[in-house]
């Protein structure tokens, strides 16, 4: 089966080909973040519109990577949600307009749940059951998945997420958009002994996460050194310390609890190399196995679109003609295939 994916749920065009038999063959990403740094942030009807421009193209260029043609696509793929809601809906009705015209099938995917499988893309990738950490710009949960569609989340952010307390502390330190790779860079040079910033809710029982007192004891700790260019890289470390501490305490607890010996971590903030290295040394420590995508995977793209299509649509699940989408959508509400259930 080879399905071709297309992922819009914010503001990167992915558009990749998965065959069960070869793996990936082909993918694409168009990102815009040029566009919207100007603004600090994601424009919705920006994104929705710069969408539209890009998705088929980089459908033909991905299908011409490949050495195929449209008429040897079993199916297609595309994020249903969650994600901006005119977005979704560029990537749902390209998606839908070519599987109608070509008679195959198309799939609505959980935008998390194809993060939540990106590390089965890997050489070696991870087997069920497992724990899995996904942080990114919208999204920051602990979920023990014992199969495919089988996911308990077993903690989540109240408020903020990580991706988010990133970006608005970047922004706090004039750093621009995206915040994440702004902050990691100036915290590399940052003096970790200068500042502790609290770790938000790990003196507390439970797995969930807060980020919003955190932006707040970050922007009272700016507004103190206003004076002091220097100390943005002695604030960003900090700032960046915290996250990672309290991940690390998060997981060391889910780990314990669930008696998972695998803890994959994907979204985009799984890119951030101190995140990585913190979350190996714990690996070590519990005798657990640690797993990653690739980096150009942990951003959106659309290989985990088509990966995630894939699985479902070859254990049996199908989808029917309308393309409804859905900006919120919990992962917890996701079912395993008909087929697997």
């Amino acid at each position: 089966m080879r399905v071709l994916g297309i992922e819009t749920s914010c503001d990167e065009t992915g558009v990749a080909v998965f065959d069960g038999r070869r793996g990936l063959l082909a993918d694409a990403l168009f990102s815009q973040i040029d566009m919207h740094r100007a603004y600090g942030g994601v424009v919705p009807e920006l994104a929705s519109r710069d969408h539209v421009r890009r998705v088929l193209p980089l459908v033909d260029q991905v299908l011409a990577t490949a050495g195929i043609g449209r008429d040897d696509l079993d199916a297609v793929a595309y994020t249903a949600g969650p994600g901006l809601i005119g977005a979704l809906l560029v990537g749902a009705g390209v998606a839908q307009g070519l599987a109608f015209g070509l008679g195959i099938p198309a799939l609505g995917v959980h935008h998390m749940e194809a993060h939540l499988l990106a590390p089965m893309l890997e050489p070696a990738p991870p087997a069920f059951p497992f724990l899995a950490l996904l942080v990114s710009g919208g999204h920051s949960l602990l979920v023990d998945v014992t199969g495919l569609g089988r996911y308990e989340v077993l903690g989540e952010s109240l408020d903020d997420a990580a991706g988010e307390a990133f970006d608005k502390a970047a922004k706090l330190l004039g750093l621009g958009y995206p915040g994440g790779p702004a902050i990691e860079r100036l915290a590399a040079s940052g003096n970790p002994a200068r500042f502790r910033f609290p770790r938000p809710m790990t003196d507390r029982p439970g797995l969930d996460f807060s980020f919003s007192g955190l932006k707040t004891y970050t922007a009272t700790t700016v507004r103190a050194h206003a004076d002091e260019p220097a100390a943005a890289a002695d604030i960003a470390r900090a700032f960046s310390d915290a996250v990672v501490d309290t991940f690390v305490i998060k997981c060391r607890r889910a780990l314990k609890q669930t008696g998972r010996r695998t803890l994959v971590v994907a979204g985009g903030v799984s890119a951030n190399r101190m995140l990585r290295a913190a979350l190996d040394a714990l690996g070590r420590e519990c005798d657990a196995r640690v797993c990653y995508p690739a980096p150009q995977f942990c951003t959106d793209n659309g290989a985990m679109v088509a990966h995630a299509g894939y699985l479902r649509l070859a254990a049996g699940e199908t989808s029917g003609a309308a393309y409804a989408v859905r900006p919120r959508w919990s992962l917890a509400e996701l079912l395993p295939p008909v087929s697997a259930a």
